[in-house]
């Protein structure tokens, strides 16, 4: 697959009639949004080379809790490493079930990682996330397991990571920190990460400044606005 190809149906997905597939229309939703990060940082790691890069979002889900979507961002070259031989987007197809159980919000997924024209890069991880509200904070603890595979340099890997966030209704803004742990083929010496950032709604736009950073990386302060749909 070209990677020309993927941005030409991430622009497709996101294209501007999109809205009109929001409307309630029985059990089915969509729901995306579009923008741009002025520096791509996953788990602590930049994969954009510390520049800026656009990234784009749409979800198909079902009122029973099952969803499915496709994300899609700009990446360095050698963003995933040497071996990614030119690759320059990043695709997640991903599926699974959102829903309350017992007062907690659930959500178990299955995430597959794709690197158009990369070589033996792509890779598959599932998520487990459970959270629950406290008033006006809400406390998220995750879990990402990947086995392994190719793409993970052929040993397992799993980040656990936690976050909260304090959304008052009569804040203009929202507050939110991020710790996370890997260890595996990505951290094959572990690895902690950590973010904190403010975000603020804007109309259809979201604007956000993050400070992240980690014990392998240097630190960044990176900015993003995005159009939700």
């Amino acid at each position: 697959m070209n990677y020309k190809t993927v941005v030409a149906c991430m622009a497709a997905i996101l294209a501007p009639g999109a809205p009109a597939l929001a409307q309630d229309e029985g059990p089915w939703t969509v729901d995306g949004r579009a923008g741009v990060v002025s520096d791509y940082r996953d788990r602590g790691y930049t994969l954009s080379d510390e520049g800026p890069v656009l990234q784009g979002e749409a979800t198909l889900s079902h009122a029973s809790g099952l969803y499915g979507g496709i994300w899609g961002s700009g990446i360095d070259e050698y963003g995933i490493g040497a071996d990614g031989d030119g690759a320059k987007v990043e695709v997640t197809l991903y599926a699974g079930w959102a829903g309350s159980v017992s007062g907690f919000d659930v959500d178990l997924g299955v995430w597959q990682n794709l690197y158009p024209d990369g070589d033996d890069v792509n890779y598959v991880e599932f998520p487990l996330q459970v959270s629950r509200a406290f008033g006006d904070a809400t406390w998220t603890t995750a879990v990402v397991w990947a086995p392994a595979q190719t793409g993970t340099g052929d040993e397992a890997d799993t980040w656990v990571w936690t976050r909260a966030d304090y959304a008052p209704e009569t804040w203009p803004v929202s507050l939110h920190a991020v710790l996370g742990h890997e260890d595996g083929g990505f951290a094959p010496d572990g690895k902690t990460d950590w973010r904190l950032g403010v975000e603020a709604p804007l109309g259809a736009f979201t604007l956000g400044v993050d400070w992240v950073d980690s014990d392998t990386e240097d630190s960044a302060v990176v900015a993003s606005v995005f159009w939700g749909f």
